[in-house]
């Protein structure tokens, strides 16, 4: 199928291989586009970059903004339904992650390889071999904000002390889009 590069030939990526104080920023979005258009407007005006993963319900339901999210950003799979694919057969798991990749490029422009992200980071040495023979590395993330956990549950301050208290280099903060999820939207980032 695709060669993945040598970086990530052990399939999956935790964290980034640096000693560079850096971090990657990655949104999941799946659900609805609410918080979106806020997060996309501080990443531009502040420059700094990010990668986001999207399912194929997502592209479809929010086109418009598909596209502009594709134009500026990296664009990884993150399934069709975002079904947990530990619960589907391998032929049904990777038709969610086949399709959603069409789907995808055709409504961002942008090729999902090699980056993949298991809905709730669900997988096992069969379903993340599967990802790997289609081309895939899986990327997980070193810090979850519990923004899918919706303003009831977590504040946006609980999840900035949620990165920043055990911040290292090369850290992958895990985020999400929509109305339910907290985001770092109203953050501004340090210069």
């Amino acid at each position: 199928m695709f060669a993945l590069p040598p970086a990530i030939v052990a399939g999956e990526i935790v964290r980034l291989q640096t000693r560079q104080h850096v971090v990657a920023l990655t949104f999941d979005g799946g659900g609805n586009s609410d918080g979106a258009t806020g997060v996309l407007k501080v990443l531009r005006r502040e420059h700094v970059p990010a990668t986001f993963f999207l399912t194929g319900h997502f592209v479809q339901s929010f086109p418009v903004l598909a596209r502009v999210i594709g134009r500026r950003y990296p664009v990884g799979n993150h399934t069709v339904n975002h079904l947990d694919l530990l619960r589907l057969s391998p032929s049904a798991a990777t038709r969610e992650i086949t399709r959603a990749a069409t789907m995808i490029r055709r409504s961002t422009g942008r090729d999902t390889h090699p980056y993949f992200r298991f809905p709730y980071g669900s997988r096992n040495s069969r379903t993340l071999r599967l990802v790997n023979e289609l081309g895939y590395a899986s990327v997980r993330w070193t810090v979850d904000t519990w923004g899918w956990m919706g303003l009831s549950q977590q504040s946006v301050s609980g999840a900035v002390r949620r990165v920043m208290s055990n911040l290292v280099p090369g850290e992958i903060v895990l985020m999400h889009l929509g109305s339910r999820f907290v985001t770092l939207a109203g953050i501004r980032a340090p210069r």
